[in-house]
């Protein structure tokens, strides 16, 4: 999730031959005889024969195919394969395919894009009692009362209709979660990942494999975000834990991370036009595309190989945006948790995040403003910036006018009177009891011994609930309103039945019916947060400024998003 305006452009040069300078060598190639694997974008207007053929030629072999789109997973033992490959006319793109390499040398990503703090009080009891009719958890639902999507708001007027498909782009549901499982389509939801237990040099990526086949079911989640950011949408009213934005809508899993935490393209592109080919209204998207923070053709600090693979990302990515788009999908991406003005230059240290060659390793560039993090700055897409309790843009949300479109609930656990973190400033969502015995945080008799996490029982059955911050937080709430905004507009789809509407006039209503907010003032703010660190508190600052009127500004687009404003007439 990174820079420049949503609906620009990004260049994107056609390149026909792959030249190395002295200046920017291109790193060790794989050795002779070894297969490597990639992902190979055709040329646009390329028949499939002519395709295959120059795959072929260049000495690949195709193990996967996404024809919507035009993208091969292809396997090579040739040293050659990416210059022989861009020398194909009927090629357009060469990317190593990210599943398989070394391993980064960083730790795995548990969450992505997520700001997990450190240091948070106890708040495993609750504070008072929930208003009549609510669900058990519903006075933590800061989150929920800041849009109204309460009992006494939009769950009167629209609570959503099953026949509207929620796609969650992610790490995976957990659809046995007692407050997922009523709204959970087990029947169209889909796994688009192999998970890899280790690299070629039998460093750990995602662990041993708890399936045989290293393809989990397509009701599993192994990160928990994916389960949280479905919760968030569409958790029924059951009189149990929570309710989500949406609660009668339906959650269908589209899995496109690894357990991990890495989105790749192949997945990417696999996922979304699944989700165009297969009836789904909206999907959330709460990543950015791996390996690079923000793509850049033609970065001096990146090998021309670095530079040719995230050309080849932003135009794979971009047309699986255009195809769902085009079948009717609405697009909505979490911002980003930089802390950074998407439209201003930037620095990236962060890139590459995941090694796929010798010697490749994260470096440092400077990223000018028509560099593209995909899919949030892709055509199509509606960014979502984060707000905490005090309706305060969040301190790690990204920004920028004319990036952002509009805000939503995130959490901000320092958004606090000490500025120290506080669980009850997160957003509170479903967590899989499985991971919370498996990361020890459960006592013998199933009471959390963490702050972050509650239980909530009806009768024999109980369910998990975990505190979290970030812009993946947020984006779920704007995806539950344009939810609701289908079920309250939509009319039939004669090619899928249910529900569908133009993802044109989803965002109309969408921005629309934000509760506009104006930059603060004075609009440079520097927030100020604590965060503990060898048993003392550390301050820690950062300087944002918002540029933009009360309509229309960088911290919060054109509003922070309303669940009830959305459906009331």
């Amino acid at each position: 999730m990174r820079r420049t305006l949503v609906s620009a452009a990004c260049a994107v040069t056609t390149v026909t031959a792959l030249a190395f300078p002295a200046s920017a060598a291109p790193g060790p190639a794989p050795a002779k005889g070894v297969d490597s694997e990639y992902v190979v974008l055709y040329k646009e207007g390329a028949s499939p024969g002519q395709a295959h053929r120059a795959v072929r030629d260049a000495g690949g072999r195709i193990v996967h195919e996404n024809r919507d789109v035009g993208l091969a997973t292809v396997r090579s033992s040739n040293p050659e394969f990416v210059h022989d490959a861009m020398d194909e006319r009927a090629l357009d793109g060469v990317a190593h395919n990210r599943v398989i390499g070394e391993a980064p040398k960083t730790p795995k990503r548990k969450a992505p894009d997520v700001e997990r703090v450190v240091g948070a009080k106890n708040t495993a009891s609750l504070n008072g009692k929930p208003s009549k009719d609510a669900e058990p958890l519903a006075d933590l639902q800061w989150d929920m009362k800041q849009i109204h999507a309460t009992e006494d708001g939009s769950y009167k007027k629209e609570p959503g209709d099953k026949r509207v498909l929620v796609g969650i782009l992610d790490t995976g549901v957990d659809g046995d979660h007692p407050d997922i499982k009523p709204n959970f389509n087990r029947k169209l939801s889909r796994n688009f990942t192999h998970d890899i237990p280790t690299d070629a040099n039998g460093a750990e990526v995602d662990g041993p494999c708890e399936f045989a086949s290293c393809v989990d079911p397509n009701d599993w989640d192994d990160n928990d975000h994916g389960t949280h950011v479905a919760s968030t949408i569409a958790s029924p009213r059951n009189g149990l834990g929570i309710a989500g934005v949406a609660p009668n809508v339906s959650i269908v899993n589209l899995r496109v991370a690894l357990d991990s935490g890495y989105f790749f393209v192949g997945p990417v592109v696999d996922g979304l036009t699944y989700a165009g080919r297969n009836g789904i209204d909206v999907v959330n998207m709460s990543f950015y595309v791996d390996p690079w923070l923000f793509n850049c053709g033609d970065n001096p600090a990146d090998r021309p190989e670095d530079q040719l693979e995230q050309r080849t990302i932003v135009k794979a990515v971009q047309r699986a945006l255009d195809f769902a788009h085009e079948h009717d999908v609405t697009l909505i991406n979490s911002a980003g948790n930089e802390r950074v003005d998407y439209t201003k230059p930037t620095t990236d240290a962060a890139s590459p995040n995941f090694v796929s060659v010798p010697g490749e390793k994260p470096h440092e560039r400077t990223i000018p403003a028509d560099c593209k993090a995909m899919p949030a700055e892709g055509d199509h897409v509606i960014p979502i910036a984060a707000t905490g309790q005090s309706t305060r843009k969040s301190y790690y949300s990204s920004f920028g006018d004319g990036y952002v479109a509009v805000a939503a609930p995130g959490g901000d656990k320092v958004d606090t009177a000490d500025q120290r973190p506080d669980d009850k400033a997160g957003v509170w969502a479903a967590y899989p009891e499985r991971l919370a015995k498996a990361r020890g945080e459960l006592n013998a008799d199933g009471t959390p011994k963490v702050p972050n996490i509650i239980r909530s029982c009806k009768g024999d059955e109980c369910a998990y609930y975990q505190s979290l911050q970030g812009t993946s937080m947020a984006s779920p709430h704007a995806v539950g309103v344009a939810a609701l905004i289908i079920s309250k507009y939509g009319h039939r789809d004669r090619d899928h039945g249910g529900l569908t509407l133009d993802p044109r006039a989803v965002e109309w209503r969408l921005r629309g019916t934000a509760t506009e907010k104006a930059c603060p003032s004075p609009r440079t703010v520097e927030y100020v947060w604590y965060t503990q660190q060898d048993g003392k508190w550390v301050k820690n600052t950062s300087t944002q400024t918002c540029e933009g009127s009360e309509g229309q500004n960088g911290f919060f687009g054109n509003g922070i998003v309303d669940a009830l404003n959305a459906v009331r007439h």
